[in-house]
């Protein structure tokens, strides 16, 4: 992590796609809630396959099957602070044993860190009303940030954060820490707001001061209001902006169920979009699959 947070990005425009929704795909049970941090021990070889499989499609980022590990989750089921720690490690180990089977390609690793809401495996990432002190989501970002520092990955990616204070909290647990290299993602209830409440606007001006800070962006939110974000991005920070939304389906939690469509090439005509709109990174979040990001890589060919 020693380029400076204005090479880092340079020249990179594609992201990956969904993670959980691929390994289930290949069959693997993510049920559990833990996610896809199961497969981490138990199934390796798959999410290799999937990281494989994104760069094949033309990522340029792959994010790691980090995004539901902390010891807070893992201490809830019996699990030790350590094992947590070498599950985040072996997700960074997977990704670069994936990019390493492409020499010839730039492949950046993220790793993926979600916000204290998936933790609480409870859906409160939706809406950031977690019921704990400022001072806990320090210590929880904390602990993984400490773990992450010297692990070869090149940039933390926080996402699908709700909230203005949890971004603020993570720039204070960042802040022992000035060669790392972060961006923030949040996810919106409209084309204005961040889950919580709080504008997009307050949120990336703040983390638009945080020298760490490599790029500013949404995540796992409906791709029809990405035009509008970016724009509320746009007017908040010069820094690169990275969007990857949901495919487009929605989740109908009565019934366990996504409901609607998420066609790639339909999903490549929107990106295009988002790229024409000032956005420097494009992928996908929630049931995205390599051809979403294939139909994304094409849609940068021309931007």
């Amino acid at each position: 992590m020693t380029l400076s947070t204005n090479s880092l990005l340079s020249g990179t425009r594609i992201v990956d796609g969904g993670m959980a929704s691929e390994l289930e795909y290949l069959g693997a049970d993510i049920s559990g809630p833990l996610w896809s941090a199961h497969v981490l021990e138990d199934f390796p070889e798959k999410i290799i396959a999937v990281h494989r499989a994104y760069i094949e499609a033309g990522a340029e980022v792959i994010l790691t099957a980090s995004y539901q590990v902390s010891r807070m989750g893992y201490a809830e089921f019996g699990l030790s602070p350590e094992r947590a720690d070498r599950a985040l490690l072996r997700a960074i180990s997977l990704a670069a044993q994936a990019r390493d089977a492409y020499p010839s390609r730039r492949v950046l690793i993220a790793a993926s860190l979600g916000p204290y809401g998936a933790a609480l495996h409870n859906g409160s990432e939706y809406h950031g009303n977690y019921g704990c002190s400022f001072a806990d989501l320090v210590r929880f970002h904390s602990e993984r940030i400490a773990v992450l520092a010297e692990s070869g990955a090149d940039l933390l990616a926080f996402e699908t954060l709700p909230s203005l204070e949890e971004a603020h909290a993570i720039a204070e647990a960042l802040a022992p820490f000035p060669h790392l290299h972060a961006w923030f993602c949040f996810t919106c209830h409209d084309g204005v707001h961040v889950a919580h409440g709080e504008t997009l606007r307050d949120c990336a001006a703040l983390l638009d001061k945080l020298p760490q800070t490599v790029a500013i962006g949404v995540n796992c939110t409906p791709p029809a209001l990405m035009e509008s974000l970016i724009a509320e991005l746009r007017a908040a920070t010069a820094k690169p902006i990275v969007v990857y939304p949901n495919s487009g389906e929605g989740w109908d939690a009565e019934h366990r169920v996504w409901t609607g469509k998420g066609a790639p090439e339909v999903f490549g005509e929107m990106a295009a979009q988002w790229f024409a709109a000032g956005a420097q990174l494009v992928g996908g979040c929630c049931r995205t699959r390599p051809e979403h990001i294939r139909q994304v890589s094409l849609a940068a060919q021309t931007a």
